[in-house]
């Protein structure tokens, strides 16, 4: 891990900063104006800069494994000077202008911070993403020149783009930011606080007590504490690395094969980045951009994340039952009362955050209130009490997780910016859409296609933030609903972690399954198939997030259901009720059928519900179709 390079009095310096970005978000969320502090926008967003970028130079090296150099705290210290700078001169920036006629040592200023910051963005997301940011950094130098017409745009000098990266409101001070400054704090602030205090512990229980006992018991207990860990943390290799440490060697222990079981933890841990309630940054993020509550969001997100995890519970329970594999010992089941007893207050504070998002709409303030809550009640208990070692590091962790959003939001600012102030953001998506022939399908191929290749080498938030401004307009200027357009964005954002050539999320489940990286990501397709898919049929039928009258959401999500059963059950090969399908053909008439239930019409639900009872009924009429397991395990 990063901070292992931190001696104690780096630790010291990087709580310090820390606790004052923190109090610095409460202040401002709450109203609180301390000591009669109260900074417009723009200075706040310095401070919180100001407060997490130095930081990140002490946490994250220049190089691998290497420890603390003089030029990280030089590093540190002319950061921390600007932006201090930069935000006691806020008010001065917006009457003055500075964004396009600076004092000129602000604009030399204003360079340095420009590099610093991809530096940093480097260290913390990787190369990649890094220079994919400097090179649509400079892209308003050749916009004009571009040979491509909806890549033309209005073209700036390198003094005035510097500028506008830096003290516009429409690049590293954009909507991403905003968001990371009045949303995503709080809300990583909790998970951490959640995760030092117990929860990831009880929620493995939880899961335990809850599906030990059936077949293939640890894959399903991996999979539902994964979407527990997942959708609080909002990343899927740390998930993986994480939770995949216990749940990998007890499902290769019971009797799965360590490609599948990789397979199994990866796509579980890959799924809590659309998993409500809290998802990851780049929800928060598509709120602001829509302009609606985030509740509104997780709502949308909830029908599509339990599609994701049926599918992959139907294949994880397949492969049990194929391989006679049976559940946890009785004895080594946790007690679902005691589990209970001794972690309801980790429930109540995931509770009390919903409270907070659908009934009182105070999605900043909430998370804040639920880490106090959260924090309080395990002090309380001896049993999860945190001694000030432990708070320290907790702390420390705090600051680490919070200066990796910031340098990566920030980062990610930069092509917000270019596209912004050269144009393109807007002629691109008209341009699409022109030659796309206002063909909905090829946009969404287009856009799925755009959407995996920038996730190989970009955050998801960060996949999300460009394609927000150049792919969903062009979805939503042909009709498609704007929940669905910027979900879709998402999904398939999420894809490259389980798809090869890079699948980061299957690979780092293959090295602690110790498989063959490829193999652990093919399997992972296969079992995350429905994030392949349901991002295309929400888009046409938005029943499915939610959007439409009741009784069509009702009807759409069974029917949903059933197709993602019949697609997992066909795709594994074993279909509960029938057993075994040793038939390739049928198996091909289950996909078929699987498919018919998601497309949206009467007359195909009723042909993949005829094509599902004539798979039963052939097993009447034909028994060598099938074979059968033994019918007294528990599914």
């Amino acid at each position: 891990m990063a901070v292992e390079r931190l001696n104690k009095s780096l630790k010291v310096i990087i709580v310090v900063f820390t606790i004052i970005g923190i109090l610095l978000s409460i202040n401002m969320l709450f109203y609180l104006e301390l000591f009669g502090f109260n900074p417009i926008q723009n200075a706040y967003l310095y401070f919180i800069l100001a407060c997490f970028i130095p930081i990140s130079f002490l946490i994250f090296p220049a190089k691998k494994g290497q420890k603390i150099k003089w030029y990280d705290f030089a590093i540190a210290v002319v950061s921390f000077a600007i932006l201090l700078y930069l935000a006691l001169n806020g008010q001065r920036i917006i009457l003055e202008g500075w964004e396009y006629n600076a004092p000129q040592y602000v604009t030399y200023a204003s360079i340095v911070l420009w590099a610093i910051l991809l530096e940093a963005l480097r260290r913390a997301a990787g190369l990649v993403l890094s220079m994919i940011c400097l090179v649509f950094s400079l892209y308003p130098l050749i916009a004009s020149g571009v040979p491509i017409g909806f890549l033309q745009g209005q073209s700036y000098d390198f003094f005035t783009i510097a500028r506008n990266h830096i003290m516009s409101a429409n690049s590293v001070l954009g909507i991403p930011l905003i968001t990371v400054g009045n949303l995503i704090l709080g809300f990583l602030v909790f998970g951490v606080v959640l995760s030092h205090s117990g929860g990831g512990d009880f929620f493995f229980k939880l899961a335990q007590s809850l599906f030990g006992r059936y077949r293939g018991g640890e894959a399903k207990v991996a999979i539902v504490s994964s979407a527990f860990f997942g959708m609080l943390s909002g990343s899927a290799i740390s998930n993986v690395i994480t939770t995949g440490a216990m749940t990998i060697p007890a499902m290769k222990k019971s009797g799965y094969k360590p490609h599948y079981a990789g397979a199994i933890e990866s796509v579980a841990s890959t799924g809590g980045s659309i998993t409500p309630p809290i998802m990851g940054s780049a929800a928060f993020i598509m709120a602001s951009f829509l302009a609606i509550p985030y509740y509104e969001i997780a709502i949308a997100a909830a029908i599509p994340a339990f599609l994701y995890y049926a599918g992959l519970l139907i294949q994880a329970d397949g492969y049990a039952a194929k391989n006679n594999l049976r559940g946890l010992p009785k004895e080594k089941i946790p007690s679902f009362i005691t589990t209970m007893k001794e972690g309801w207050f980790y429930l109540f504070s995931l509770v009390l955050l919903v409270v907070f998002l659908v009934v009182l709409n105070s999605e900043g303030q909430g998370a804040y209130y639920a880490s106090l809550v959260l924090l309080v009640i395990a002090m309380i208990n001896k049993r999860t009490r945190m001694n000030l070692k432990q708070l320290f590091n907790m702390t420390v962790e705090i600051g680490k997780v919070l200066a990796e959003i910031v340098c990566i939001i920030a980062g990610v600012g930069f092509i917000v910016g270019a596209l912004s102030v050269t144009g393109v953001s807007f002629s691109f998506s008209r341009e699409l859409v022109a030659a796309a022939g206002d063909s909905m399908f090829l946009i969404l191929i287009g856009g799925a296609l755009t959407s995996f290749i920038l996730g190989m080498g970009m955050t998801v938030s960060a996949v999300y933030v460009f394609l927000a401004v150049i792919m969903a307009p062009a979805l939503i200027s042909i009709g498609v609903d704007p929940v669905a357009a910027h979900l879709f964005v998402v999904y398939w954002a999420t894809v490259s972690y389980i798809t090869p050539p890079v699948a980061l999320a299957a690979f780092a489940a293959a090295g602690i399954a110790k498989a063959s990286p490829m193999k652990t990501g093919f399997t992972a397709v296969r079992l995350g198939i429905v994030t392949f898919l349901v991002p295309f049929f929400f888009v046409y039928q938005p029943a499915l997030i939610a959007r439409g009258e009741p009784l069509d959401i009702t009807i759409t999500v069974i029917s949903a259901i059933i197709g993602v059963f019949m697609l997992a059950s066909a795709l594994e090969g074993y279909m509960a009720g029938f057993g075994r399908m040793n038939n390739i053909l049928l198996r091909v008439v289950g996909v078929v059928g699987g498919l018919c239930m998601f497309i949206p019409g009467v007359w195909t639900d009723i042909l993949g519900l005829a094509l599902m009872v004539a798979i039963y009924l052939l097993k009447f009429i034909k028994p060598s179709v099938s074979v059968n397991v033994e019918e007294n395990q528990e599914v």
